[in-house]
């Protein structure tokens, strides 16, 4: 499974999509859903397992990066680190 597959489960994207081009929509994704739909962000990022203090401590700390990029970066991280499991366990 590709990062961009998973992922396409919370967002229409083409599979062939670049790591910094999924970054890119998934930035401006998060800005909108924070602007105009912060109930439908709280929802992605609970069904992505994304640890709420860690990302309530990113965006504090956040001093040249919009709440968007944080967001984006820590959704995607945590993504990554799950088809890093997925993978090693659906080999064995």
């Amino acid at each position: 499974m590709s990062l961009a597959k998973m992922v396409g489960k919370d967002f229409e994207l083409p599979e062939e999509i670049s790591e910094a081009q999924l970054r890119e929509v998934l930035v401006r994704a998060f800005e909108y859903l924070v602007e105009d739909d912060f109930p439908k962000l709280v929802q992605i990022l609970y069904r992505a397992d994304v640890d709420q203090d860690k990302l309530k401590r990113l965006l504090e700390s956040a001093e040249n990066s919009s709440s968007g990029e944080v967001i984006a970066d820590a959704y995607i991280a945590r993504q990554k680190a799950k088809l890093e499991i997925w993978n090693k366990y659906s080999k064995s």
